[in-house]
C-alpha cells in the first residue's frame, strides 16, 4: 500500500477508530512484555514438569532394572558346577520361593534344554537366535524381549547368563523367564504422580503390560523413537478415553522394551498454564475493557454530539438558520462551545443572507428598471424612425428604415422579456420567438396581408447574451421570407425550434412564390440580411444554411450549440424543410 493510500485511509477513519489505534499502540509494550514473561514462565514450568515426570519414569525403569539385575545375579549363582544332577529340582525350588519368575532354564552349548524348573518349549533354531549367538560369542549376559518363541503364557523377558566350563569355553546358557507383570512398577509408588498409570511396551509400540490400557494412546511407536534416541521423552496427548494426559517414556531394556508413565494433565488450570493465561489474558482483558470504554466514551461523549451538530449543519445548509442546537447544552464543554459557535455562525449567516437578499432584490429592481427604460428608449427611437419613414418618399429608404425599426423592435422585445420575466438572467427562447413572430407578422396583418404561421417550438432556456443574436437572426430570416418569398404578403411561414441535447436547430421556411422560389439563393447571397445572419451565426458558434424547397420557397436553417448540454448530444442534420 502506498503512503498516499495509507494517508487517505487514515484520513477517512473515525474518531473511535483513531482512539482505539492510539490506545492499542500505548498498551502494545505492556502486552508484549506480558507475553514474553508468560512464555518464559511457561517454559520454566514446562521444564520443571518435564524433569519431574521424566525422573518418575526413570525411577520406575530403575526399579524394574533392579529386579532384572537381581535375576541376573541369581543366574550367576546357578553356575553349571552348582546345579549338578539335581538341576531340575533345584531350579523348581528357586522358582517357587522367588515370585516373578515364570521359568528357570539351562541350555547346553547346542541350544538344547539341559534342565528346567518347568516345561520349556522346543526350538530347533535356538542356536541361531541373536541372543543365543551373542552369548556364545562371549557376551556375559543379555536381556531380550523377543526370544523367537514364547517361553511363558504371558508377556515375559528372558534374562540370560553365559555358562562356561573350567577352561572358559562356552558351555551353555542359564535363562530366567521373568514375567512383565512382575516387572511393572506399582501404582502406589510415591515417586509417581497421583492417579498415574504405568505400562511396558516394545519398540514397535505394542503394550506388553499396563495397569490400565485405557490411560494410554493407541500407538506410541513414534514417541518411543525419541526415547531411544534421547533416553526419555515427554508429550501431551489424548488417552483412549479421550481425556488429556501427559505421557513420558524411558528405555527399560536397550532399545527393545520401554516403561511408559501416564499422568492426568490439569490443562489450563495447572500453574504452568494459569501463569501465562494470567500474564497474557488479564492484560489483554484490561486492554479490551479500556478499548471498550474508550469506544463508548468516544461514541457517547463525542461522536453522538458530532452527529447531532452535523444534522444541525445540514439544516443550515438548507437555509434553516432559525434552528439552534439547544440539545448541546448537556454536552461536554468543548462540544458546547462548538455548538454555540455554530449557532452564532448561523445567526451571522442569516443576517448576511437577509442583507444579501435585500441587496439582490434591490439590484433586481434596478436591473428591471434599467431594462424597462432601455425598452422605452428603443420604442422612442422606433417611433422617431417611424416618423422619419413617413416623411420619406424613396421606397428603398423607406424599406431600410422599416428593417431598422424591426431590428430595434426585436431588441426592445428582449428587454421587455427580461424585466417582465421571473429571472433576469434566463429567458425561454420558445416563448420569446412566439411573441417576436407575432409582432413581426402583425405588421403585415394590419396591411391586409394573409401570412399564416405554423410554429413548432421546443422549450430552450438561454441567457441574454445569446438571446440577442438569436432574436436578430430570426428578424432577418423572417424579413427575408416576407420580402423575397411570400411576395404579396400571402402564404405560410413555418418556424421550427428543435432541441437535441447539446445542439439546437432553428428553421424558418416559407412556401411563397416570390423571387426566392426562382432565384432565392441568389437574392440571399447578397445584401445586408445575409451578412447579418452569417455574423449572428458565427457569434453563436453555429452554422447557417440556405436551401430552396422543392415545392417553392426558401428554408433558412441555423444549427447552434445549447447552453444546457443535458440529454442527447446527437448533432442535428440538415433534413428536409418542414
Amino acid at each position: 500500500m502506498t503512503p498516499s493510500a495509507r494517508k487517505g485511509r487514515w484520513g477517512r477513519s473515525t474518531i473511535r477508530v483513531r482512539l482505539g489505534i492510539a490506545l492499542a499502540i500505548a498498551l502494545a509494550p505492556v502486552l508484549l512484555l506480558s507475553a514474553v514473561q508468560s512464555a518464559l514462565n511457561f517454559q520454566h514450568e514446562a521444564r520443571s514438569q518435564r524433569a519431574e515426570l521424566v525422573a518418575a519414569a526413570e525411577r520406575s525403569a530403575a526399579t524394574v532394572r533392579a529386579r532384572m539385575a537381581a535375576g541376573e545375579v541369581l543366574l550367576q549363582t546357578l553356575g553349571p558346577s552348582s546345579v549338578g544332577s539335581l538341576c531340575a529340582q533345584r531350579l523348581a525350588q528357586i522358582r517357587a520361593r522367588i515370585p516373578g519368575y515364570a521359568n528357570l532354564i539351562r541350555f547346553d552349548s547346542m541350544g538344547d534344554v539341559a534342565c528346567a524348573a518347568a516345561g520349556a518349549p522346543p526350538d530347533p533354531g535356538r542356536r541361531q537366535r541373536p541372543w543365543f549367538r551373542a552369548l556364545a560369542s562371549g557376551a556375559p549376559s543379555m536381556v531380550t524381549s523377543d526370544p523367537g518363541i514364547p517361553y511363558a503364557d504371558e508377556p515375559a523377558l528372558l534374562a540370560n547368563v553365559r555358562a562356561q566350563d573350567d577352561r572358559g569355553r562356552f558351555a551353555g546358557v542359564l535363562t530366567a523367564v521373568i514375567t512383565l507383570a512382575s516387572l511393572r512398577p506399582e501404582k502406589a509408588d510415591r515417586s509417581l504422580p497421583p492417579r498415574s498409570e504405568v505400562a511396558i511396551a516394545d519398540a514397535q509400540g505394542r503394550f506388553l503390560s499396563s495397569t490400565d490400557a485405557r490411560a494410554f494412546p493407541v500407538s506410541v511407536q513414534t514417541r518411543l523413537v525419541g526415547a531411544a534416541r534421547n533416553g526419555s521423552t515427554l508429550w501431551f496427548g489424548a488417552s483412549r478415553l479421550g481425556s488429556l494426559r501427559v505421557f513420558t517414556s524411558a528405555p527399560l531394556v536397550g532399545r527393545e522394551v520401554y516403561v511408559l508413565l501416564s499422568a492426568p494433565s490439569q490443562g489450563v488450570v495447572s500453574w504452568a498454564w494459569v501463569n501465562p493465561v494470567s500474564a497474557l489474558v488479564l492484560p489483554l482483558l484490561a486492554f479490551t475493557l479500556a478499548w471498550a470504554a474508550v469506544w463508548i466514551v468516544a461514541d457517547r461523549g463525542v461522536v453522538r454530539w458530532i452527529a447531532y451538530l452535523r444534522r444541525i449543519a445540514a439544516l443550515y445548509a438548507r437555509g434553516r438558520y432559525g434552528v439552534h442546537p439547544v440539545r448541546a447544552r448537556g454536552a461536554p464543554e468543548e462540544i458546547r462551545d462548538l455548538a454555540e459557535t455554530l449557532g452564532a455562525m448561523a445567526d451571522t449567516v442569516a443576517a448576511r443572507d437577509r442583507v444579501l437578499k435585500e441587496t439582490l432584490a434591490y439590484k433586481d429592481d434596478l436591473m428591471r428598471e434599467i431594462h424597462h427604460r432601455v425598452k422605452n428608449n428603443l420604442q422612442v427611437i422606433s417611433s422617431l424612425l417611424n416618423m422619419q419613414q413617413r416623411a420619406l418618399t424613396d421606397p428603398a429608404a423607406r424599406a431600410a428604415i422599416s428593417d431598422t425599426r424591426q431590428r430595434i423592435a426585436a431588441l426592445a422585445l428582449i428587454y421587455r422579456a427580461l424585466y417582465q420575466g421571473p429571472d433576469l438572467r434566463r429567458v425561454n427562447l420558445g416563448d420569446f420567438l412566439d411573441e417576436l413572430i407575432a409582432q413581426l407578422v402583425m405588421t403585415e396583418a394590419g396591411k391586409g396581408g394573409k401570412i399564416r404561421t405554423q410554429l413548432t417550438l421546443d422549450p430552450l432556456i438561454v441567457d441574454p447574451d445569446h438571446l440577442a443574436p438569436l432574436a436578430l437572426f430570426a428578424v432577418e430570416a423572417i424579413t427575408n421570407a416576407k420580402k423575397h418569398g411570400l411576395g404579396e404578403a400571402t402564404g405560410l411561414l413555418c418556424v421550427t425550434l428543435t432541441v437535441r441535447g447539446a445542439r439546437a436547430q432553428l428553421a424558418i421556411t416559407d412556401n411563397g412564390t416570390g423571387p426566392a422560389s426562382i432565384g432565392g439563393a441568389a437574392v440571399v447571397k447578397e445584401g445586408v440580411g445575409r451578412t447579418l445572419m452569417t455574423a449572428f451565426a458565427r457569434q453563436l458558434q453555429g452554422e447557417v444554411t440556405f436551401c430552396s424547397n422543392p415545392g417553392g420557397g426558401l428554408t433558412t436553417r441555423l444549427i447552434f450549440p445549447t447552453l444546457d448540454p443535458a440529454g442527447s448530444s446527437d448533432d442535428l442534420g440538415e433534413g428536409t424543410a418542414p
